[in-house]
């Protein structure tokens, strides 16, 4: 990805994420000296409809990941649950 594709692509999730009407929102953030964010937002209390979706957005960011790393999403996974075990939520 070149940097005005990069460019674009934040302007457009800048866009998206301004919307009215989201139901949860995910963004993981790694900057160019490896410190990392991430913020996470939902308009639900309920644990089964948390769960849910939570899962759609793991599940459309494994896949993603997967496909541009050329790994299959179970390495891409296995190494995910080593990072997350790693990290300290702030």
């Amino acid at each position: 990805m070149t940097d005005l594709e990069f460019e674009a692509f934040q302007t457009r999730v800048s866009e998206a994420v301004s919307e009215d009407e989201l139901r949860s929102v995910y963004a993981g953030i790694v900057h160019e000296n490896g410190q990392y964010e991430y913020y996470f937002g939902t308009d639900t209390e309920d644990v089964s409809e948390l769960r849910s979706t939570a899962a759609v957005q793991l599940g459309m960011l494994l896949k993603v990941l997967a496909d541009r790393s050329n790994s299959d999403i179970d390495e891409i996974t296995d190494l995910a649950v080593e990072r997350a075990a790693e990290m300290q939520l702030r």
